[in-house]
């Protein structure tokens, strides 16, 4: 390869894996039927006056298999907390004890299982798109180089480094997703 035009693997590469992370973070908070504390990470409290994550208001905590509890600090923010955990979506039902909310977690259903594998497919097709575009982007600076006088070899050279880059990060989005389909199907 060219000693003079150099294409920004690393950088590639480091963006790619912030997709794969940002999928992990999406997959931790979907529910499979297990309890997690993950699973209330998305979940946005309006407390003072701002949109605020719930382990900002309290601490979670897993005290069980199948329970989350919330300790709210604020005793007047419960009430706020219960209602966006309600309105979350995540098909929870709190029960208030105190500053304490318990969280029961209940069986997943066939239906919310099958639901619940498209929304992670969905969730993995983002990561595949968020990798493809960093690919465009090598791609691109490759043609710039070119049109700066790379040679056609260390062109062909580059792109294929690239390909495979996106290409591995690809195939690591497709082994989470499975992981993580069968994960929500585990009866």
């Amino acid at each position: 390869m060219s000693d003079d035009i150099e294409i920004d693997v690393a950088d590639l590469e480091r963006r790619m894996d912030g997709a794969l992370a940002n999928l992990r973070t999406e997959f931790a908070s979907l529910r499979t039927g297990r309890a997690s504390a993950a699973m209330l990470e998305p979940v946005q409290v309006e407390a003072y006056g701002q949109m605020t994550p719930i382990n900002q208001v309290g601490t979670v905590n897993v005290p069980e298999s199948r329970m989350v509890t919330i300790n709210v600090w604020d005793k007047s923010m419960v009430g706020k907390v219960e209602k966006a955990i309600r309105e979350s979506g995540l098909g929870i039902n709190p029960q208030l004890n105190g500053t304490i909310i318990m969280l029961p977690i209940p069986e997943l259903n066939e239906e919310r299982r099958r639901e619940l594998t498209k929304v992670a497919a969905h969730y993995a097709e983002n990561a595949r798109v968020a990798i493809r575009n960093v690919r465009r982007d090598g791609m691109d600076q490759i043609k710039k180089a070119k049109a700066d006088g790379m040679s056609e070899d260390d062109q062909k050279l580059w792109e294929a480094e690239v390909q495979e880059l996106t290409d591995g990060h690809i195939a690591r989005v497709d082994a989470a997703l499975e992981t993580k389909q069968a994960e929500i199907m585990q009866v």
